[in-house]
């Protein structure tokens, strides 16, 4: 399948779209500017709560009448405009396909290898999020704004956060294997010349996300070293640093090992500045940075939580006297011995995280509606994602039964070559919905290779449903609709038989907004369907029951700007509680009670309504090798710049066999 690179396909096409666009630009920017001018939000009416009252009526009255005749002056042009521009859609590609030729621009792209299966196995990590990227005056009816500046500070979040090298812990306890015999609240980070393991045994081991510049490019080899006399090690985990501790027979760390980490402490240096041309990235109102954020991971300066605590056992040992200088932070999955003893049943980690996960694989977005902030986030992600599919749908007409007027808003990004791709509009929206070719993206995707040269692949496909409350049977027949063309595209890029296989189905993925959740009585309908006898919810028990640990993804808008939620941190740590999640997470909505969130938290149950779904199957896959998930995190890093939750989930794909 040949995958499009433009959007026409000749460049005569693209420059009469062009010219019809630019007619049609100025009408459209005025008449947005002019709506949103109308529909501030609490950031802004914040901002202004010092200025007279007048102030911002009297601004209202000088700057309406000129947008209106300048969006006056500006119509008969941009009628000619749509008048050229709207048959131009029948000959538009319903995707572009852009890859990133200077492999230097991309700073996690050049540290992967492909992937050979000759190891036991090789875990693979896929992100979703909706970003609410809508013209201006559609965004500030979620209470968000500024969408450009904010396109690029997402972008810029997410691959700041994804090329951090990942920090795994080996404990060594013989009284205590509970994740909490040594709980962190940060590690301090060697520098490169020095030994990158902390003394010790090896026992249990769980992931650490790392606040900071990239370390793990120059050390591969020591990297390689560690993990090869340590557990299990998992062929292609590049950008990996290793931490490991030992546990006394009385709980208690010894004095040895204190020193060795005060030693590493002490030695850390200055950070290297965070990622070239960051300095240059403007900063969106929607966040204001405070010293020690880690939301940009540009922080010159680390708190007294970011330096090393050991707790052990019932001994504590604070070494809050380290270095106050220290600018590497690493935040740990907060797995208490409470919360631990509760889901002893659970096969893999899960966690409230302030960071997209390191090594991100994948990455799926929806809501990616406005096409300049589609080009300024596709140009951040650049820097780490090799691969970006974007301006996925249609327009106009042209495929669907209603006008459209905007795509799907659904963008991929990916480290790993795309083999194919297909796009599909659902046909059934209603409303507001119906104005956008809202839909579905498959993509087929080439990991690595077998010793046989045997192709390893893998299926990821994106969506956004039908928004609409109340619209259950739409949902359900977008879901019918789905399940077809899932099963389609396998079998028309499948290149091999059971017989002769040519290539090995590594894993298959389903991600995206589905609005709906799994806890309300109105969406049982979606809750029931069949999709998910074959995709399985890592965070789902069954139909109307989630595991206790899931949180909904769904952030009430009026809250947005509230100190207590507006960085990473503040809004993980509040997310961690009960009472901070009926106080900033939507709820499932009751006949009984008021639409607002606030003043009837005591009668909110569950842990918010969550719509946005990472979905995998072992249906399809190569029959000798199992996928099982390693870790699963609801993220917080785009904290003020949408109104969901971000969510990603690592698969571990085993191969079976054992390393050389």
């Amino acid at each position: 399948m040949v995958l499009y690179t433009s959007p026409f396909p000749n460049s005569f096409l693209s420059v009469l779209h062009s010219f019809s666009w630019g007619l049609i630009f100025p009408c459209y920017w005025l008449a947005d500017r002019l709506v949103g001018s109308f529909v501030p939000t609490t950031y802004e009416k914040r901002q202004r709560a010092d200025d007279p009252c007048y102030f911002h009526a009297l601004c209202i009255i000088i700057t309406t009448p000129i947008y209106l005749a300048l969006l006056v002056a500006s119509l008969p042009f941009a009628l000619i405009g749509f008048l050229l521009w709207s048959p131009l859609q029948s000959a538009r590609r319903p995707y572009i396909y852009s890859r990133l030729k200077d492999k230097n621009h991309a700073n996690g792209a050049t540290l992967l290898t492909e992937w050979k299966a000759a190891g036991s196995g090789k875990s693979f990590c896929f992100g979703s999020a909706n970003v609410c990227l809508l013209p201006d005056s559609l965004a500030r009816f979620n209470n968000v704004f500024n969408t450009q500046a904010r396109a690029k500070e997402i972008g810029r979040r997410i691959r700041n956060g994804a090329s951090r090298p990942q920090i795994k812990i080996y404990i060594d306890s013989p009284t205590n294997t509970s994740i909490s015999a040594a709980s962190f609240s940060s590690l301090v980070s060697p520098q490169a010349g020095d030994n990158r393991t902390v003394n010790a045994g090896i026992k249990r081991t769980t992931s650490m996300e790392y606040k900071g510049e990239n370390c793990g490019s120059n050390n591969g080899e020591e990297n390689r070293e560690d993990k090869g006399g340590s557990g299990e090690p998992h062929e292609g985990e590049e950008n990996t640093c290793i931490v490991r501790i030992n546990g006394e027979e009385n709980g208690h760390m010894s004095d040895t090992e204190t020193d060795t980490v005060n030693g590493q402490a002490r030695a850390s240096g200055p950070a290297e500045p965070s990622l070239e041309g960051d300095a240059d990235v403007s900063k969106t109102p929607n966040h204001k940075q405070k010293e020690g954020d880690s939301g940009s991971l540009d922080s010159c300066s680390a708190s007294r939580e970011s330096l090393v605590k050991v707790r052990v056992g019932d001994g504590t040992v604070d070494q809050s006297t380290v270095n106050n200088k220290l600018l590497y932070k690493a935040s740990i999955m907060k797995k208490t011995s409470v919360r631990k003893k509760k889901h002893t049943d659970e096969t893999f980690d899960h966690e409230i995280s302030a960071f997209f996960p390191a090594n991100l694989d994948f990455l799926c977005l929806q809501e990616v509606f406005d096409k300049r902030a589609a080009e300024k986030l596709k140009e951040q992600l650049h820097h780490y994602f090799e691969y970006i599919v974007y301006d996925v749908g249609v327009y106009s007409c042209h495929g669907c039964c209603s006008f459209k007027f905007v795509n799907s808003g659904l963008l991929f990004a990916s480290r790993y070559p795309v083999m194919d791709a297909a796009y599909h509009c659902y046909p059934n929206g209603r409303g507001m919905d119906s104005l956008a070719s809202k839909g579905a993206l498959f993509l087929k995707v080439q990991v690595g290779s077998t010793p046989q040269d045997q192709r390893i692949v893998g299926y990821i496909s994106c969506t956004h449903l039908q928004a609409i409350a109340g619209d259950t049977t739409v949902r359900c027949e977008q879901l019918d609709m789905l399940q077809d063309w899932l099963s389609e595209f396998r079998k028309s890029t499948s290149s091999s038989s059971t017989a002769n296989p040519e290539e090995l189905v590594a894993f298959d993925v389903l991600c995206g907004d589905l609005n709906f959740d799994n806890c309300s009585s109105e969406d049982k309908l979606e809750q029931q369907h069949s999709l998910f006898t074959h995709y399985k919810d890592p965070c789902r028990v069954g139909p109307g029951e989630d595991k206790p640990w899931a949180i909904g993804t769904l952030l009430d808008p009026e809250g947005l700007y509230d100190e207590e939620v507006c960085t990473p941190d503040n809004l993980q740590k509040v997310l961690e509680s009960e009472e901070g999640r009926k106080g900033y997470l939507v709820f499932p909505t009751s006949k009984n009670h008021s639409s607002s969130q606030k003043g009837r938290k005591a009668s909110l149950k569950g842990n918010g309504r969550r719509i946005d779904y990472m979905l995998y199957t072992e249906e399809g896959l190569y029959l000798e090798w199992k996928v099982e998930v390693e870790e699963f995190s609801f993220i917080t890093q785009l904290a003020g710049l949408t109104d969901h939750l971000p969510v990603a989930m690592r698969l571990m794909v085993s191969t079976g066999e054992d390393d050389p």
